[in-house]
């Protein structure tokens, strides 16, 4: 049976066996017995990581230390809210922070903060979709949808779907505004295979 730990391009996180291609965390999110608890989040800076590291191992689910979260590729950890981490991936935070005016982590994360949530829910953002750049998010006709190119991605746990035309006109965005800058900055999302042309 697959842990609760992976998380959707809304915020939210579920069980799936579909490992995904970065971690992360949001703080401790277990309870001392090692169970998922029903909080979203325990700590304001939402982190990006690699699934490697140094060689390193870490037993999942762990009390008293933070919870390992799951995402399919950086664009869903965007989506969600998660910038990269300054520790195991240096060089992407340095771009990252470059790209985003040169704030410091903690500065990032109050920003972030109030742009993903409202109240529990995820905050939506109305945004023309001839604006947005790759990599970001949308909701279109209820459904997660990765934008590349001149087209718009199904988003699922274990990869995206058949790729169809960009629309025009104001789409529900998912990634919120301040990593949309960064996007559009330059900053490149590394992406699923699935995603790929």
């Amino acid at each position: 049976m697959p842990h609760r730990n992976r998380v959707m391009p809304d915020g939210r996180i579920v069980a799936h066996p579909a490992r995904g291609t970065f971690t992360g965390n949001r703080g401790i999110l277990v309870d001392r017995d090692g169970q998922m608890s029903n909080r979203q989040w325990a700590a304001k800076a939402w982190i990006t990581c690699a699934l490697e590291f140094r060689g390193r191992r870490r037993s999942i689910a762990q009390p008293r230390t933070w919870t390992e979260l799951f995402f399919l590729d950086e664009a869903v950890a965007m989506a969600a809210g998660h910038r990269p981490c300054a520790y195991c991936r240096r060089a992407e935070y340095n771009r990252f922070k470059a790209l985003s005016g040169g704030a410091k982590a903690a500065e990032m994360d109050r920003i972030l903060h109030a742009e993903r949530l409202d109240g529990r829910d995820k905050r939506l953002h109305a945004m023309h979709l001839d604006d947005l750049p790759d990599g970001a998010f949308i909701l279109w006709d209820g459904v997660p949808m990765l934008v590349r190119e001149d087209q718009i991605l199904p988003f699922a746990p274990s990869g995206y779907g058949p790729p169809l035309p960009r629309h025009s006109g104001t789409a529900s965005l998912l990634t919120p505004p301040s990593l949309i800058a960064v996007l559009r900055a330059g900053y490149r999302a590394v992406l699923h295979p699935t995603a790929r042309p």
